[in-house]
């Protein structure tokens, strides 16, 4: 959950602890939050942190009416991963941004309507998360996001293919900060490898965190990836997503106490070794 504070578990505004990122990355800090109700058979080590949550009646109606409609689990019952046609999801060919660790939703809102030429894919782990998000959606009368509840990468794996991606956003994932927990950082070299394979030439692969030691991390592990090269800030206007992102409440509340935000952007050569 990215989008709403320094993103450290995965979403602060969905009541996560602080993350933004998940695969989800984040973690909340305003309230317990549901835990995912797929079953991961893959060995792969998460990123997000187990939270329990219940929706209020209204969230629970509004998911009931609207979730069918621009809702999907990432897996199903049985822990099988799910596939899904974007471009008839959405009811047309756009480019797709993926945001994985949406949080509530605050950033992702905010750029689908600057973007309304972009379908806006946003990814997290936590239902009450999305149930804000999707409530914003719906007073909004927003039609280029759709959302997924599961593991990111889960999600880049198994629904988007070679080459299909203009753009990857990861806001504030949980920084794991205890050497011992830096195996469950979203962006390893493998999931950025990942990104990479899925972005288009050009595309881009955003990131933020106010975590400094976990910049420096993302920042090794990307310029480490050949088919990505890093975008300098005055670069960005000729991007073909934009990488202004609006300030939320956590991320604001992370300034005043100090906090730098780090913005990490690069985008996707043509070649594979450029």
């Amino acid at each position: 959950m990215s989008d709403d504070g320094p993103m450290h578990a995965q979403s602060q505004e969905a009541g996560h602890e602080l993350s933004d990122s998940g695969i989800s990355g984040r973690s909340t800090t305003d309230g317990p939050q549901d835990a995912p109700e797929q079953k991961h058979h893959h060995r792969r080590v998460s990123s997000f942190r187990n939270r329990r949550s219940t929706l209020s009646g209204t969230q629970q109606e509004l998911w009931e009416r609207r979730w069918p409609e621009i809702g999907a689990e990432a897996r199903d019952a049985a822990g099988r991963p799910l596939t899904r046609d974007i471009a008839q999801w959405f009811g047309r060919r756009a480019p797709v941004v993926l945001e994985i660790g949406c949080g509530t939703g605050v950033s992702t809102l905010a750029m689908a309507v600057e973007e309304p030429h972009l379908d806006v894919v946003a990814v997290e782990v936590y239902r009450r998360g999305l149930a804000q998000l999707l409530g914003a959606i719906d007073r909004n009368d927003v039609t280029n996001i759709r959302l997924i509840r599961g593991d990111g990468v889960d999600v880049l794996e198994h629904i988007f293919g070679t080459a299909s991606l203009t753009g990857v956003r990861i806001f504030f994932p949980d920084p794991w900060p205890k050497a011992r927990h830096h195996k469950r950082r979203l962006l390893q070299p493998e999931t950025v490898a990942l990104i990479a394979d899925r972005l288009v030439p050009g595309g881009v692969l955003h990131a933020a965190t106010d975590h400094a030691e976990y910049a420096e991390h993302i920042a090794e592990v990307g310029d480490a990836e050949p088919r990505l090269r890093r975008v300098a800030d005055t670069a960005a206007g000729a991007l073909p997503i934009s990488v202004r992102r609006p300030e939320t409440k956590y991320e604001g509340k992370g300034l005043q106490a100090g906090r730098d935000i780090a913005e990490l952007v690069w985008v996707r050569t043509h070649g594979m070794t450029e």
